[in-house]
């Protein structure tokens, strides 16, 4: 099970993405557990359990037990607060000001590095479509001194891992 296993199962229509897939698996822009965290969150937010499963085997290879959990972490506690954050933007000004109320303790502990994790939920709020924790997270993650150029690279990943995921479902329901 690994990324070559999802570029050979990609039907003819998504060769770009199993162009990009490979190129992405390559990149040398981010770090060995960054890009192996971008991959294993972005899996995860799918919510494609081949995708998740393909790169999930890969990433163990990758990444330690408690990056693995991180990342895993991430995709998680984002699918939350994406919900939520998205949400007081919809409701307007009369819910600016109310307290959240939800546990988000990984957020401040994850068990990686700060600038990992929030690279992970920065790309995650991409998937989910959360402009305010996208840029949130983005925020933090250039004061932690990742470059724009590593935090597009994760972003280049997130759209790739979503359209491989979108591909495989069609692939399977045609």
């Amino acid at each position: 099970m690994s990324i070559e296993n999802l570029k050979s199962g990609l039907p003819e229509f998504a060769k770009d993405l199993k162009l990009n897939l490979g190129s992405l698996a390559r990149s040398t822009e981010l770090n060995e557990q960054q890009l192996w965290g971008t991959f294993l969150a972005t899996a995860a937010a799918t919510r494609s359990a081949t995708v998740l499963s393909e790169i999930a085997d890969e990433a163990r290879q990758h990444l330690s037990d408690e990056a693995f959990n991180a990342a895993l972490g991430a995709a998680s506690i984002m699918a939350m607060n994406n919900v939520a954050y998205r949400a007081k933007e919809f409701l307007g000004d009369d819910y600016t000001q109310v307290r959240m109320g939800l546990r988000m303790n990984i957020i401040a502990n994850p068990g990686v590095e700060k600038a990992d994790f929030e690279l992970w939920s920065m790309a995650v709020s991409t998937i989910n479509g959360c402009e305010n924790c996208t840029a949130a997270h983005d925020d933090v993650i250039r004061k932690e001194g990742v470059t724009k150029e590593q935090a597009w690279e994760a972003v280049k990943i997130a759209g790739t891992i979503a359209g491989v995921a979108q591909a495989v479902e069609i692939d399977a329901n045609i």
